[in-house]
């Protein structure tokens, strides 16, 4: 069913009118309206009559009124863009456009204005300036700028941030031959040549060419350039492209690589073993030092091994133990005493610390150790206990014979004195000769005194002592026929158990005497109830030869005369040759030769003399 219209045709049909469209009169006021625009703007056919364009629109310029009063005039202006606010209070964007409204009469009674909604291309717009900005905002952040390269027209572009690497002015206009001319001459120029003709030949794209180039103000810079071609049609129509300043972070690399060789030439030349260790005791770092200690050139052959792999497992167990305590306490060890043995045998002395290196969390990521070789610095220490330890047996040694000599040499000098006295005072011709028979035999025992003192000063000051190698076994033989009549005189047996090939380092002088005092002596001292046997053996055992006398005469208590043995004068048997000198002089060679006696004996068994003959020293 066909409505009835309830207005004009003229009025239903500005209605229909697919666009917002109101009729103004030249006083500003709506008096048509399409439904275009009253969905728009909430408007009505009651209010259109009496609401003013300015009353919808109060936001308007002066400028807008100006451009109606033209149109009024005949003379339609463009109105521009107006932002507004539709009913649900959305931010809406117009295109105004005007034209005069004419009567049946041709006479001008108002205006056209007709809105086109730009709202999306203005939102549109919008959002590409806000990403262009972005991208700009990136491309200054990041120091990335970007080149387009026409290959129709030959024309080159340069973005701002490029420019601004190059330190160009804005408007620089850059063309194919002036770029290239800015990168440094030599590897990099030569670099994006090439770059650019395998390109522009073949389509082929470069990227991350770290390039040096030479700005407009004379400064050298490190770059980053890539580039793709584009097509178009399936035609190569020119190349895009980014340009990167990486000139700091270069700058930096460069830094830290010339901080990391100098941490390295620093560790390296350090008179110490420096090692790192990660949380698995695995080496990761380890100086010069370490690897001539551990016997290689190229750091390469230590480096994630553990102390398992390079040291006795107890002595790595024990270290690695070490290990996890100082990295789960966080305390260091500092300038502890150790001793190394290499799987090889091979030890070294070191004062050795740990010290955990800590993450910014605090928590241990490994350790640094740092040891300095004492070997050196011990056997010096052991040397000088050595040396403090002879000089206190020479000491009392000295003091010893100073005794001796103040004790034997004031009871000579007594006997001379009372002697000298009888014969001043003696008036018998006989006795004067039995007292000067007396002065003789004084006389003789002073001189013999003398020499025994004698021989024991040049034995403890000569220093030129000559150590040769010598058969044991010839010089046993030899010592034996010399003291064969005395051997046979008093019915001994000497056993020679010594191997004939058997050598000793000895002053041959001094193991002459060092023989002949004991096998006089236990030959002499032989037991009355037995005839006398004495043996004679000798073996090797760490660093010494050792030569065995036995006897099985009278013994000696060790008990009562174990101290007194080796001194001067010395007697404990009563014979009548017994003088106490010999052992006195054998132990005084023996110790001149760095070597020592040990002795055991049995009273009334016998005695076993052990002389230690030092074949290192």
């Amino acid at each position: 069913m066909i409505k009835v219209p309830q207005v004009s045709n003229t009025s239903y049909l500005i209605r229909q009118l697919p666009t917002p469209t109101a009729f103004v009169d030249t006083n500003y006021n709506i008096v048509q309206t399409s439904d275009k625009w009253t969905s728009i703007f909430n408007e009505n056919d009651e209010c259109n009559n009496s609401k003013s364009l300015f009353a919808v629109f109060p936001n308007l310029s002066k400028k807008w009124k100006m451009v109606l009063e033209n149109c009024f005039n005949g003379n339609p202006q463009p109105m521009g863009i107006h932002k507004t606010l539709d009913t649900n209070n959305n931010e809406l964007w117009f295109e105004w456009i005007n034209a005069p409204w004419y009567d049946t009469n041709e006479n001008i009674i108002g205006a056209i204005i007709q809105l086109n909604n730009i709202t999306d291309a203005v939102n549109n717009e919008l959002e590409l300036n806000k990403k262009d900005l972005l991208l700009q905002q990136q491309a200054e952040i990041t120091k990335i700028g970007r080149w387009e390269y026409n290959m129709e027209d030959n024309q080159l572009f340069w973005c701002s941030t490029t420019k601004s690497i190059h330190e160009v002015s804005p408007d620089f206009v850059p063309s194919i031959e002036t770029a290239l001319f800015y990168y440094k001459e030599g590897h990099s120029r030569n670099a994006v040549s090439m770059a650019l003709f395998e390109a522009q030949e073949n389509g082929k794209s470069w990227s991350n060419l770290k390039l040096q180039i030479i700005t407009a103000k004379g400064k050298e810079k490190w770059v980053m350039a890539g580039g793709k071609a584009i097509y178009n049609k399936g035609k190569m129509v020119g190349l895009i492209g980014t340009f990167q300043d990486i000139n700091e972070q270069v700058q930096a690399d460069i830094k830290t690589i010339d901080n990391e060789k100098l941490l390295r030439t620093l560790i390296d030349n350090l008179p110490v073993n420096v090692y790192i260790k990660d949380t698995e005791s695995r080496k990761i770092l380890i100086n010069r030092a370490e690897c001539e200690y551990l016997g290689v050139n190229d750091p390469r052959e230590i480096l994630g091994k553990t102390d398992f792999e390079l040291y006795p497992y107890e002595a790595a167990e024990k270290s690695r133990e070490e290990d996890l305590k100082v990295m789960n306490t966080l305390r260091p060890v500092i300038g502890k005493e150790t001793v190394k043995t290499t799987i090889d045998g091979k030890q070294t002395s070191f004062l050795s610390s740990k010290i955990p290196l800590l993450n910014s969390k605090g928590i241990a990521y490994g350790l640094v150790g740092i040891s300095l070789d004492i070997s050196n610095l011990k056997e010096k220490e052991k040397e000088l206990r050595n040396i403090i330890n002879i000089a206190s047996v020479q000491n009392k040694k000295l003091l010893n014979f100073a005794h001796i000599v103040s004790h034997n040499l004031r009871s000579h000098s007594a006997n001379f004195s009372m002697l000298l006295s009888f014969l001043d005072t003696e008036r018998d011709e006989e006795e004067k000769k039995n007292i000067i028979s007396m002065l003789t035999t004084a006389s003789n025992n002073l001189l013999e005194t003398l020499d025994n003192l004698n021989e024991v000063v040049s034995i403890n000051t000569n220093t030129n002592i000559e150590i040769k190698e010598i058969n044991l076994n010839d010089k046993v033989e030899d010592i034996c026929k010399n003291l064969s009549s005395f051997i046979l005189n008093n019915k001994a047996t000497i056993e020679n158990n010594i191997p004939v090939d058997f050598h000793i380092k000895s002053v041959p002088s001094y193991l002459d005497s060092i023989l002949s005092n004991f096998l006089t002596n236990a030959v002499k001292y032989r037991h009355s109830e037995r005839k006398s046997l004495v043996k004679l053996s000798a073996e090797k055992k760490d660093n010494y030869s050792i030569l065995t006398i036995s006897d099985n005469g009278l013994g000696i208590d060790l008990d009562k005369y174990g101290k007194k043995l080796f001194g001067m004068y010395n007697t404990f048997h009563d014979h009548k040759d017994a003088r106490g000198i010999g052992l006195y002089l054998t132990k005084n060679q023996i110790d001149a030769m760095n070597g020592k006696v040990e002795v055991t004996s049995k009273i009334g068994k016998g005695t076993e003399f052990k002389i230690f003959f030092n074949e290192k020293n």
